[in-house]
């Protein structure tokens, strides 16, 4: 039993931060394109206003730990400080597995660089596996007791300890199977709701979202019985829904990602440390719904006084979408700007970044030329902080894409709204309503001819049956189905012309 224990705790602990599986949704089953994605991690310079303390502060927990790693691996700048900032937080926690291998990676640089309060403490970690492989068989034997006495709900309790027990050394895929084991024990509404929990809270940390949408969807269907709880408790509702925000942001549905974030009270938001930040929700938010929502939803969103709690402690995404809305476009765009490298070192958001700025950018680019017939380039340009000739290739393929219908005037450099003169347009009414009244008319004169040559359809009256079903035919002919023509013959089900 303790020897399971021990593979299991070896061979499954996660050290290294979660890619948020977005390597599992873009595979095409070859290996060597995930090994060159993994060789090419960009190096980032955040802006001068990103605090790497004061950014580690606003978590805790494994989310702590595998952000610094995740940062550590980008921000080469501060690496090793990265790598400082993880070590003290796994030193709070139980994950063995990722302090050992987080000092086998650096050796003794942490020493060198920060004293001998850095030294791995080897009698620390082994003091805690030696708990954890105790404690471990404990459960085991105790689980199996209560198997061979059919005893199920101290099953359920048996497995979520020694899920808990996964969950807090780091292993989670051990964690998330033995929370699985619980699901035929689960004989209550609480049962099933602190189940969608905890597999909820573990996938987050495996990665893997594709359990998530399924359990927030069974907590808040209205006929499942689980939504009143959850309306009881609703720091449990404010997490299920970052939960179901990620999990649409792991597969690009940003307005859906809009949708629920600002669902989040803020007073809840505040408790979801081991998850998100305040910050997190107010950007992914903002960014998510500059680039998805229209004029009227994002005036909605913007005005909403709980989504303004979060924009007053993030005053550059409350300033951008002042400004987007404002029609400021150069300070929208500029205050985008100052924080792209800093959404780079997100672990959510990082592969999104490229595609939303350029939905936004283009947006903008749409929404400064809506409500002119005809604009100047080079104003255009300066008022986006760019050149003439680069302002053309970003039209001509929005043009090209059927995102705004105009033509680029090369020559004397305006860009021009294509339209349908009013003559050809009205020609074109008067053309599509002559070829209307031309097949009504048809459609009436094949009527008429039908009615006078008695080739309709007439209701016949059969005892005992009512009105039964009769079929076109030549005169004399109008008949019930299955019944006799005028020449004696059987007509079958299809009557004949």
């Amino acid at each position: 039993m303790s020897d399971k224990g021990k593979t299991e705790k070896s061979t499954t602990k996660k050290t290294e931060p979660k890619t948020d599986g977005r390597s599992d949704k873009k595979d095409d089953g070859k290996s060597d394109k995930k090994k060159d994605s993994k060789k090419e991690t960009p190096v980032v310079v955040p802006s001068p206003n990103f605090d790497l303390d004061k950014y580690a502060a606003m978590y805790e927990g494994h989310t702590k730990v595998s952000r610094l790693l995740f940062i550590a691996e980008r921000y080469q700048g501060k690496q090793l400080y990265s790598f400082k900032l993880a070590a003290d937080a796994l030193k709070q926690g139980k994950n063995t597995g990722a302090y050992r291998k987080l000092y086998e990676t650096l050796g003794d640089k942490l020493v060198k660089e920060f004293g001998a309060a850095y030294k791995f403490e080897q009698p620390w970690a082994d003091q805690l596996d030696k708990a954890f492989m105790v404690e471990m068989e404990e459960l085991e034997n105790a689980l199996q007791n209560y198997k061979t006495n059919l005893l199920r709900e101290q099953q359920r309790v048996c497995n979520n300890k020694i899920a808990e027990l996964h969950f807090f050394s780091g292993d989670f895929n051990g964690a998330f199977r033995a929370y699985m084991r619980t699901v035929e024990n689960c004989t209550t509404k609480q049962h099933n709701l602190d189940l969608s929990q905890f597999v909820i809270r573990t996938s987050i940390q495996m990665g893997n979202f594709a359990h998530v949408p399924n359990y927030v969807s069974k907590a808040e269907d209205p006929s499942g019985g689980l939504l009143p709880l959850l309306r009881e408790n609703p720091d449990l509702a404010a997490e299920f829904k970052v939960a179901l925000g990620l999990a649409h942001l792991e597969n690009s549905r940003y307005a859906s990602v809009a949708d629920k974030l600002s669902e989040v009270a803020f007073e809840s938001a505040e408790k979801l440390r081991h998850i998100v930040s305040v910050d997190d929700i107010a950007v992914y938010t903002g960014l998510c719904a500059l680039a998805e929502y229209n004029r009227p939803a994002l005036k909605i969103l913007y005005d909403d006084s709980n989504f303004q709690t979060f924009l007053e402690h993030t005053p550059r995404v409350k300033a951008m979408l002042n400004s987007f809305y404002t029609s400021d476009f150069a300070q929208c765009l500029s205050i985008l700007e100052t924080f792209k490298n800093d959404l780079q070192l997100d672990i959510h958001m990082h592969d999104h970044i490229g595609y939303l700025y350029e939905k936004i950018r283009n947006k903008a680019l749409k929404e400064y030329f809506i409500p002119y017939g005809s604009v100047d380039l080079q104003k255009m340009a300066t008022a986006f902080q760019t050149n003439v000739p680069d302002l053309e290739k970003e039209i001509s393929k929005l043009i090209l894409s059927g995102w705004i219908n105009a033509r680029i005037d090369s020559y004397n450099q305006r860009l021009v709204k294509r339209e349908i003169p009013l003559r050809a347009r009205t020609f074109q009414k008067t053309i599509t309503s002559g070829e209307e009244f031309e097949n009504n008319s048809r459609a009436a004169i094949l009527r008429v001819n039908l009615i006078t040559n008695n080739m309709t359809v007439k209701p016949a009256k059969f005892e005992g049956r009512g009105q039964g079903n009769v079929v076109l035919g030549m005169p004399g002919m109008g008949m019930p189905m299955g019944m006799g023509g005028p020449m004696g013959g059987p007509m079958g089900a299809k009557g004949r012309f």
